[in-house]
């Protein structure tokens, strides 16, 4: 078992305004997922990209669109998405705070 608190991991920087927090990970012991947490300035976005794998991501505080295969979607917090493998997509904040949602990807080789 592992429990930590958010704020002792460290965070690393995607881009300009986006921050990540890898809080579980293979080196905590976890075989098949990776639990990451994004922060998203007002005005910034995580990069639009795809990937073979799905994964599901759980907003927790902020405003923002993400931006699929269908489109734009209004999302904030409590906001839950699934984003299917091969799935073109992005978050984009629109608010005025930071956006903060943690994302769960399977592990990869």
């Amino acid at each position: 078992m592992k429990i930590a608190k958010y704020a002792d991991t460290k965070p690393t920087r995607e881009l300009p305004g986006v921050l990540k927090r890898e809080v579980i990970t293979a080196r905590d012991g976890a075989p098949n997922f990776c639990m990451r947490v994004f922060e998203v300035e007002p005005g910034s976005a995580t990069p639009e990209h795809a990937h073979p794998w799905e994964h599901e991501a759980f907003i927790l505080s902020g405003r923002g669109v993400v931006r699929g295969g269908q489109g734009e979607t209004d999302i904030g917090e409590g906001s839950v998405v699934f984003i299917a493998p091969g799935e073109q997509h992005c978050f984009i904040n629109t608010g005025k705070q930071v956006l903060r949602f943690i994302c769960l990807i399977p592990l990869q080789d």
